[in-house]
């Protein structure tokens, strides 16, 4: 199921998707960059430009202001891409710059100040970044002036000039190694700090998504547009934003010129996060909240109690933290100081969060948190808190799930929490609800409604504001919903879609975010049933280890079935029996359901099958006690085929009927496969014993040529091999002797491709 515990990380850092950020006490200064973008700025105002160019040169100027310092030939290609005129023109401009003396900078610097000293300028009206600028080069003094003519010269000739022999190799030098001089209103700079600057090789590949790499300090607005963005994508779209080297890179070299900078730290713990770094992360956070006091702004400006609020949240966040990591204990511990601390400064805010995760804890310990989550919901409604108040009514669908509750009773809890959503357009929890729908219809296995509410998620239009190019959130329940439809498909035999859903998974989800286990899992799990499927075990057994690896319990009942089908089976009974204290133990009865299914099938390879009864009967017991309708019908798939293997067929079909409906209606092709044929065995059990016994044979032949095709789908030889065997018997006692030599000649086809012998086709479901 979706987690609904992921929105309940407290964010200080962002305001509907605003970062506050310390003023870094650093001015606007000029650079070779910030030359190019008023050389851009120049060309619109004083020449025409087509409507549509212009249009978009208005959208791109924006971000080229506030943006970090990009390399002359991306700047160059982003204006081109808007206009190829302009860009023509500014590379002219810097051209006559960086190939002339002084005087020509300074002659632009001139001319650039003509137009803006009118007020009603277009230049005044559009950009104060213009007046900037005019303002930081005539602070800057001669020698300051010549540094930024030099720079300007290396910034251009970097990206045409080829060094020759006797020359500095201009490409060993950073791109913005100038900024520190020209930051300073000293006339020189130390000289240690100047050759720190030039000796660090530039490596754009590290900055891959921006193209951009800023190794001095940067101004305040552009630190505002940077973690902005990189908070933003961070919560969206992972895919987007910087890769987490990158990005630990460029806040490294953001606190080396301001460490007391609160928000880069807090940036920092997102970004470890990413990669399951609880060193750095714990290292960050803790840096955060000790700068956000330092920096006084969660001073008297925020009420008495400024000062204890960071300190209740930095533990509240600490806490969040050691729960993500399963350091269940410290976590406890930092839990039980928030509670202390808030109680002490009567913030029932605070409370209420802190009481989000208690109940949180409570079940990634495996307890029964039912109570405390009921208590959660009642105070968040009182406080009138609806985000809690829905994330603790899902808490409680969840739990019912797991409990065995039926569907209409989750159903309208999901439905009232909707109704919370809409009115309060929390887009995020809308997602989470729908997700949760989805996972619940699975385990009831109702597979239509499942598809049908992943569709309906895929396709809805998310409320969040559309940033930075990001057109809908790429959070964990698209990822579960596009998960669920993989396996959807995958169950029906459609693998060409199924591959198609996990490369979009792939592209979305790269590895290195933080949910591509999702998808890691889900593709381990389709490749192996259906290498299993196929017969080919041999294939199967190496995708165990991985499965175990992202799954504990998946892996090890996969390991069972693989030593099943390879006839170790000591050493499968011994993993099952393992597997179900285990999972009586965290109360997981789906997979103790499983577990009881395979553990009759092993008795079945001793041609035991009375001993498997009572495992079978406690199974569908489980089942329609928890309303698991899918887990129910394989359970009376297995019973029916005991029954039959019994010798009381009529019986046997009997159960057969009542299963055949749900499996026809949302089963897997494979289960409808299986259960044809059984059903065709029984009614040859049966023909012996009826006076229609023709007719009952030719009944057979229908259903199971109804089970070929289902099998011809899921190219799954072994049974097709079975099947063909049981018409040529079929054709054979009726007489007809032209069905049953094409029945054998399939056979024959087939046996000779199938490389591992399997158990006779009369000994197994």
């Amino acid at each position: 199921m979706a987690s609904v515990h992921e929105s309940l990380y407290f964010n200080p850092m962002m305001t509907n998707g605003v970062v506050h950020v310390n003023v870094f006490g650093i001015k606007d200064w000029v650079t070779p960059y910030k030359i190019s973008v008023l050389a851009l700025l120049y060309k619109m105002t004083t020449t025409k430009i087509g409507l549509q160019e212009r249009r978009l040169l208005n959208k791109l100027i924006l971000p080229l202001q506030q943006g970090p310092d990009l390399k002359l030939g991306h700047f160059l290609k982003t204006v081109e891409d808007c206009c190829s005129q302009t860009a023509y023109a500014v590379k002219l401009r810097l051209h006559e710059m960086a190939d002339g003396e002084l005087k020509d900078m300074e002659h632009f610097f001139v001319t650039l100040s003509a137009p803006v000293t009118g007020f009603d300028s277009e230049a005044y009206k559009t950009s104060l970044f213009i007046r900037h600028m005019l303002l930081a080069y005539n602070k800057l003094s001669f020698s300051q002036v010549y540094k930024l003519y030099k720079s300007l010269q290396h910034y251009y000739h970097i990206n045409y000039a080829v060094p020759t022999e006797g020359q500095m190799d201009l490409t060993t030098l950073p791109a913005d190694g100038w900024d520190m001089d020209l930051t300073s209103t000293e006339d020189t700079v130390g000289d240690k700090m100047e050759k720190e600057e030039f000796a660090s090789p530039l490596n754009a590949s590290e900055l891959e998504n921006d193209n951009a790499v800023s190794r001095g300090p940067l101004s305040q607005k552009q630190a505002e547009y940077f973690l902005a963005k990189q908070a933003y994508l961070l919560k969206n779209d992972d895919n987007k934003a910087l890769r987490p080297a990158a990005l630990q890179e460029e806040l490294n070299n953001m606190l080396r010129f301001n460490p007391d900078f609160a928000e880069a730290h807090y940036l920092n713990y997102l970004n470890s996060m990413r990669v399951q770094d609880i060193y750095i992360s714990t290292h960050s956070l803790l840096h955060y909240f000790d700068r956000l006091i330092l920096s006084g702004s969660e001073g008297k400006s925020n009420g008495d109690e400024g000062y204890g609020r960071s300190l209740r949240y930095a533990a509240l966040n600490l806490a969040s933290l050691h729960c993500r990591f399963g350091h269940y204990q410290q976590a406890d511990l930092a839990l039980q100081e928030a509670i202390r601390i808030a109680q002490e400064s009567n913030d029932h805010v605070c409370l209420q969060h802190c009481l989000s995760w208690l109940y949180t804890l409570e079940q990634m310990k495996g307890s029964d948190s039912s109570v405390l989550t009921e208590d959660s919901v009642k105070m968040a409604a009182h406080f009138c808190l609806p985000y809690l108040a829905s994330l603790g009514i899902q808490s409680l669908v969840q739990q019912g799930a797991i409990q065995g509750k039926s569907a209409h009773e989750l159903m309208d809890a999901l439905k009232d929490t909707d109704l919370l959503h809409w009115k309060h357009s929390l887009s995020e929890l809308i997602e989470i609800s729908l997700a949760q729908t989805i996972s619940i219809w699975r385990m009831y296995g109702k597979s239509t409604m499942a598809q049908q509410q992943a569709q309906l998620l895929l396709n809805m239009s998310s409320l969040e504001p559309v940033n930075f190019g990001v057109q809908q959130n790429n959070t964990e329940a698209f990822a579960v919903a596009l998960c669920h439809l993989a396996e959807l498909h995958a169950e029906q035999g459609l693998y060409a879609a199924t591959t198609e859903i996990i490369q979009h998974l792939k592209e979305q989800f790269p590895p290195h975010t933080h949910h591509a286990k999702l998808w890691m899992l889900c593709d381990l799990k389709i490749q192996f049933e259906r290498h299993m499927n196929d017969g080919k075990y041999h294939q199967a057994q190496p995708l165990v280890p991985a499965i175990r690896a992202l799954n504990k319990m998946e892996g090890l009942y996969r390991k069972a079935q693989v030593l099943k089908w390879l006839s170790r089976t000591t050493e499968a009974y011994s993993i099952l029996q393992k597997l179900q204290v285990h999972c009586e133990k965290i109360k997981c009865t789906e997979m103790i359901i499983r577990v009881m299914l395979s553990t009759a099938e092993l008795h079945w390879e001793s041609s035991d099958f009375s001993t498997g009864l009572p495992l079978l009967l406690q199974a569908l017991s489980l089942a329609r006690l928890h309303h698991l309708q899918a887990l129910a019908s394989k359970t009376l798939l297995h019973l029916a085929f005991t029954q039959l293997m019994l010798g009381v067929p009529e019986q046997a079909l009997s159960v057969l009927h009542e299963a055949l409906e749900p499996i026809l209606a949302h089963g897997s092709i494979m289960d409808k496969g299986r259960a044809l044929m059984l059903a065709a065995r029984c009614q040859m059990a049966l023909v012996a014993t009826r006076p229609n016994g023709r007719e009952q044979a030719a009944v057979a032949i229908h259903t199971l040529e109804e089970a070929a095709a289902y099998f011809s789908t899921l190219h799954c030889k072994e049974r097709l091999r079975d099947v063909r065997y049981l018409q040529a018997r079929l054709h054979h006692s009726l007489g007809q002797t032209a069905q049953r030599n094409r029945c054998s000649e399939l056979f024959h086809l087939l046996d000779p491709e199938l490389q591992t012998p399997s158990a006779p086709a009369h000994m197994r479901l």
